[in-house]
């Protein structure tokens, strides 16, 4: 034994000396990685991240004319502000109309007459409300910064989401995804729900699993309140957050598998607490209407917005996806939309995040936001309206925090491979770059799939929303020209449209150009056909086949055929009948 003990003695040295040499690299790995600054600094991260965000998305409020939902919205907002009614296209719930009227409310802008309710009469009113005051874009600068508020806490919630089920750094790359996400700018910078949507739906399923884990009064009260914020956003909310919570469910029971008895016990404690979130959101929805009753139902106003989603949606809404035009949609135009409207830096960290979630590799609960967001996907792609990523939007509010955790692991490990170290601040750097590359023109961001036409692949929201006309109004200025042929596709009053001051506008187009300058709106020519729509389907339409002399902005196509000259004459037949 004493000789054993002296050996081991003499074995001593040479391991404490061989120690540090092992631990060496790591230690040296761990003071390059990022994360430690990241979290040390995160405050001011996030401070700067939320003020370069805004400021990119007011800087475009005065770039863009009003795209087609955002004076049914305004009119809406001021409607119910100035009259205490809510009767103005209710197919919408009030919290983000509120948001985007209050500032032109709050201006003297006057709501839109009282008239007969239908949605013929919505648009042409809310056009109407929107020319006549003599504050267009006063008005619309006012209304969209209504909606800032809703990207501030979109933000807020992701980095707490990140926090929670992963750690602060986590949080904090989340923020700097979303925050540079396009699309998302794009439709912060808007009049609309969409935002408002995302950002409260998030809200409310956080506080959703944050009220599973930790039952009490308090979180039954934050998921209430969250959740009847969320119903007055949108009313795909109604069918999104069940959608998500269900998706949850069934992951939780397939990763924890919880015995029969400790379900029974959770339902017990919870179904009080619940009882009480319920009540809550709904005395927020009624809230959210002003306490309307009538016929013995409480907010009527409600259940017919619900009535006519539903009508909505059963009845199908026209829409366009890779060179083909439906009027009840694709199954597939989802995933379409999400692989050519993300970044590719984003899908690609995305991925690796969603694999290191399911194999259990990151966070706490890591599968918890990709549950949210299939479920989110699984209801859109069942539906019969199919007009843009803004339906999907609140996806990405679980879609950055995985993402991020794929950075964060990639900087913890002891020992990356040589390529992990290069790849990820690559993939954050090609992102930061197309995202600023693409201002303005946040709403028709692209990523490096579509190639140079995606109008072959997606319109509407998606590229052309009626945002580039009083573009296309100051680029015939600087043109020096009088007179242009221009279906804009939306009701413009040109006489008093900025941009279109001593610009003549010819608004029927024929099935052939007219001498001089013709514009055309991408929407128009690929959902629309020039309003041929269904009709003659053996055409080609011209503008499918003359190269434009330009392109206005990126959702406008303009040609110039100089009198005298030779003017197509077309439509052509079709290549299958040549």
């Amino acid at each position: 034994m004493p000789g054993r003990e002296s050996k081991s003695k003499r074995r001593k040295p040479p391991q404490v000396v061989e120690g540090p040499r092992v631990q060496a690299a790591p230690v040296e790995l761990k003071q390059r990685s990022p994360l430690r600054f990241i979290e040390r600094h995160r405050v001011a991260l996030l401070l700067v991240l939320l003020v370069a965000g805004s400021a990119r998305i007011v800087s475009t409020y005065w770039v863009f004319s009003h795209t087609r939902d955002e004076p049914g919205h305004i009119a809406s907002g001021v409607d119910l502000l100035a009259r205490g009614i809510y009767q103005f296209d209710p197919q919408h719930p009030p919290l983000t109309r509120i948001a985007v009227g209050l500032g032109p409310y709050m201006a003297g802008v006057q709501p839109p007459k009282p008239g007969k309710i239908g949605d013929a009469w919505i648009v042409s009113e809310s056009r109407e409300f929107l020319y006549s005051q003599g504050k267009y874009e006063q008005t619309l600068v006012l209304a969209r910064l209504g909606n800032l508020p809703f990207f501030w806490i979109s933000c807020v919630v992701v980095y707490l989401w990140g926090r929670r089920y992963f750690d602060p750094a986590t949080g904090v790359l989340a923020v700097f995804l979303l925050s540079f996400f396009p699309p998302l700018l794009g439709h912060a910078g808007l009049a609309t729900t969409d935002m408002g949507c995302a950002a409260m739906l998030g809200a409310a399923f956080l506080a959703a699993c944050v009220f599973m884990e930790e039952p009490s009064p308090r979180q039954a009260a934050a998921f209430g309140l969250c959740g009847g914020l969320a119903i007055l956003s949108k009313f795909s909310v109604l069918a999104y957050f069940p959608a998500s919570a269900a998706a949850a469910l069934v992951w939780y029971a397939a990763v924890e598998r919880p015995q029969p008895r400790q379900i029974v016990q959770a339902v017990k404690l919870r179904a009080p607490l619940m009882a009480l979130a319920a009540l809550i959101a709904c005395l927020v929805v009624w809230a959210g209407y002003r306490f309307s009753f009538a016929h013995g139902v409480p907010a009527p106003e409600f259940w017919g917005g619900i009535r006519h989603v539903a009508a909505h949606n059963a009845e199908g809404h026209r829409s366009y996806l890779l060179g083909q035009a439906r009027r009840f949609g694709f199954w597939y135009f989802f995933p379409v939309v999400i692989a050519v409207k993300t970044p590719i830096a984003f899908l690609a960290l995305t991925g690796a995040g969603i694999w290191l979630a399911v194999r259990g590799r990151v966070g706490r609960r890591a599968w918890l936001p990709v549950a949210y967001a299939g479920g989110i996907l699984a209801v859109a792609m069942s539906s019969h309206i199919n007009i843009g990523l803004r339906h999907i939007l609140p996806m990405y509010m679980g879609l950055a925090a995985p993402a991020a955790a794929a950075a964060t692991h990639a900087w913890s490990l002891a020992n990356p491979p040589k390529w992990i170290r290069v790849a990820v601040p690559l993939l954050l750097l090609w992102l930061a770059v197309s995202s600023l590359a693409s201002h303005p023109d946040y709403l028709a961001y692209f990523n490096e799939l579509a190639g140079s036409q995606p109008e072959n692949i997606l319109v509407d929201s998606d590229l052309d929303w009626g945002q580039d006309v009083s573009r296309l109004g100051r680029r015939l200025q600087a043109l020096g020209v009088h007179e242009v042929t221009f279906m804009p596709g939306d009701d413009i009053q040109f006489g008093i449209q900025p941009g279109f001051e001593g610009i003549t506008v010819n608004q029927n187009m024929a099935s052939v150009p007219t001498s001089g300058w013709n514009a055309v709106g991408l929407t128009v020519l690929k959902t629309d056909r020039l309003g041929l729509l269904d009709t003659h389907p053996e055409l080609t339409l011209w503008p499918n086949v003359i190269p434009p002399t330009e392109r206005v902005g990126k959702s406008i196509l303009l040609w110039y055929f100089p009198p005298g000259g030779s003017v197509p004459t077309i439509p052509f037949p079709s290549r299958q009948g040549r």
